[in-house]
């Protein structure tokens, strides 16, 4: 496993797993196989409404709680909240957790991340992000904060290499974790590119293997999601090869200059007044 090192010196695993849309019985069971076989970095979220099930395959793993790295998301309509960090605590199961991030720019996300750093100073998070924020967004938030954040989690893949995001992000040692590190759910249109395919059979790897070496190779962190334990298994077998100067330009001529998830303001203004029910979670 490598490990990018954040802006506050907290170390994350490169590769970890992710659980947008398992069910509370496939997120347990995939934390846990996960966590049993080389993996040590979660991915969860308030919105997926599986933080209980992800806190019960922690506990049900052979890793102690403090060879994991945690990670969940705050939604927007908890950003005012004063009791939002804690209840997130209660449901995982455990008195820290190693990132929080803001899950989207709506709302009053100041707000939301001024709770983030009172939890962040008084210690229950080591260390604070955002996601799916835009280069304007981040200036505001860098304007206004305290604490720069350590990660922003967006869309980021060979198709859209977030090229001109990155150079903002390295101003200030911000890490970049990519969501959809393949090119999306059910979107295998990366995966069945030919330099792609040429690449996995050079170097005797899967598509989706090469795909997520060329993150690591770019510094990105990736959080693909399964519940298939054979894909979890392949999607951290990364580590045993490396991608040369022309595997890299090959790649790089795929990108599209688009993200394949169009962000539009009737969406934003949806999520700042959705309400995931994570009070009745399994």
């Amino acid at each position: 496993m490598q490990y990018i090192t954040f802006n506050n010196g907290v170390k994350i695993p490169q590769a970890g797993l992710g659980t947008y849309l398992l069910a509370p019985d496939d997120a347990q069971a995939s934390v846990s196989f996960a966590l049993d076989n080389g993996y040590k970095l979660v991915d969860t979220a308030n919105a997926y409404v599986n933080e209980r099930a992800v806190g019960r395959g922690m506990r049900d793993s052979s890793r102690a709680r403090e060879e994991i790295f945690l990670e969940t998301k705050l939604w927007p309509c908890f950003y005012e909240s004063d009791t939002a960090v804690d209840e997130t605590l209660e449901r995982l199961g455990t008195d820290y957790i190693d990132l929080m991030i803001l899950h989207q720019p709506a709302g009053d996300y100041l707000a939301g991340y001024a709770k983030l750093e009172a939890a962040y100073k008084a210690g229950k998070l080591r260390s604070i992000g955002i996601s799916n924020f835009n280069e304007a967004e981040i200036e505001n938030l860098l304007a206004h904060c305290e604490v720069a954040p350590a990660l922003i989690q967006v869309e980021c893949h060979p198709y859209f290499p977030q090229t001109q995001l990155k150079a903002l992000l390295a101003k200030h040692d911000i890490a970049l974790q990519a969501w959809y590190p393949l090119g999306g759910r059910d979107n295998k249109s990366i995966l069945e590119e030919p330099a792609i395919l040429e690449l996995a059979a050079k170097h005797g790897k899967t598509a989706a293997q090469i795909i997520m070496r060329w993150h690591v190779q770019q510094d990105n962190i990736v959080i693909p999601g399964s519940k298939t334990p054979v894909h979890i298994l392949d999607n951290i077998d990364i580590f045993d090869f490396e991608l040369d100067e022309q595997d890299m330009h090959a790649i790089a001529g795929l990108e599209q200059g688009k993200p394949l998830y169009e962000r539009t303001p009737d969406k934003i203004a949806f999520y700042a007044t959705w309400h995931p029910d994570v009070k009745n979670q399994k």
